[in-house]
């Protein structure tokens, strides 16, 4: 749990020291990555592009631009935000800081951010957005 969280926090550090790209995708070359191959070859975003400008949006408090880039990355993050400090936390303490995580509800939040994200990438796709 200390591993899972600290991962969390620092991938929120880091999204919080990019500057989100104006186009809604792109930020992750910030930190060295390559363009995304889907767009190169393709000429369309494939589901994951934008999410780091999401968060990169989110970090710096614009909620409406990090669901506009990627609005499943917009959830991910925020779920980071809460899951991330309080793993931390929990892991460093030896125990759940309120109750430990429940799997059903696990479930369910993962689920959720996957079907957004491939909705949003469905209406992006289809409709040229």
């Amino acid at each position: 749990m200390t591993l899972a969280g600290g991962v969390l926090v620092m991938l929120l550090a880091t999204a919080a020291c990019l500057s989100p790209n104006p186009r809604g995708m792109g930020t992750h070359r910030q930190l060295g990555l390559p363009p995304c191959t889907i767009v190169q070859w393709f000429g369309i975003r494939c589901p994951s592009c934008g999410m780091t400008t999401s968060w990169a949006h989110l970090l710096q408090g614009d909620a409406i631009a990090a669901f506009r880039a990627n609005a499943g990355g917009a959830l991910l993050a925020a779920g980071a935000l809460v899951c991330g400090p309080w793993l931390l936390i929990s892991g460093v303490r030896g125990r759940w800081l309120v109750a430990p995580p429940h799997e059903g509800l696990t479930l369910a939040a993962g689920l959720v951010i996957v079907a957004v994200t491939l909705i949003d990438w469905t209406l992006r796709v289809s409709l040229g957005w």
